[in-house]
């Protein structure tokens, strides 16, 4: 095994193409592994403007070798990261999260411990943040099933201290495409749903009507005009009326 090997999905899409949106999504959960160095991306990851990145370093509370956790943290500070902390992976987690408000979440775990992935995973779902885990563990089902939890990237044999800057601004970088894939997908999904609340209301209105689509489509946007709402909420009020 080539040491240093990033095992990360890959990331495509295509703005005017839902269906083509979906499948990159979906086929990101799928691990690949390379057995070569990331290549350096053009530009360092943003945290935020004009600030260094907030790191939490998670220690898996089952590894027997701490030096891993020192060994990403001194590659951190020699590539001029400053906000750095560690913990462990335990109960308290979720409220030092809370209270840090890190910017990227990076896991040290010898084995890739299923309990310890999803744990750290569980613990941003509700605020999504990139997650780096270094592990020494290759299987493809283990690779498989943390990507699948919520890994944005899994590094194996990665914990060369002058590698750690590179690793973590792909790392970024697929975070924020993985959020814009999200965002396209939930917009497309929102304007289907609405869309089929507009024309199950046209509907209603040819039938009780018996006007023709335009006509029903053009009484709704006028219903939607006069009193200052949506389209979709208009239609929405002609269904709880006659639904």
């Amino acid at each position: 095994m080539n040491p240093g090997a990033l095992h990360h999905g890959s990331a495509a899409w295509t703005a005017s193409h839902p269906a083509r949106i979906l499948h990159g999504a979906l086929q990101q959960n799928e691990a690949m592994t390379r057995r070569h160095p990331p290549p350096s991306p053009s530009t360092p990851a943003p945290a935020a403007a004009g600030r260094t990145l907030r790191i939490l370093l998670v220690r898996d509370p089952l590894d027997a070798n701490p030096l891993n956790v020192e060994t990403i943290r001194n590659g951190l500070v020699s590539a001029g990261f400053s906000e750095i902390q560690i913990v462990d992976a335990d109960l308290h987690l979720p409220d030092v999260i809370t209270a840090t408000q890190p910017d990227m979440l990076i896991i040290a775990s010898e084995s890739a411990a299923r309990d310890t992935i999803e744990h750290v995973c569980v613990s941003t779902q509700h605020a999504p943040r990139p997650i780096v885990l270094f592990t020494d563990n290759d299987d493809s089902q283990r690779i498989k099933a943390a990507l699948s939890a919520g890994i944005t990237a899994y590094i194996v044999d990665g914990l060369r201290a002058e590698r750690v800057k590179t690793v973590l601004d792909v790392a970024y970088a697929r975070f924020e495409l993985d959020q814009q894939l999200r965002a396209e997908l939930d917009a497309t999904r929102l304007k289907l749903a609405e869309r089929k609340v507009v024309e199950r209301a046209k509907g209603l209105l040819m039938q009780a009507r018996g006007i023709s689509e335009d006509e029903a489509y053009k009484r709704l946007r006028s219903m939607a005009m006069e009193r200052g709402l949506k389209l979709v909420d208009a239609a929405q009020r002609v269904i709880d009326v006659m639904g």
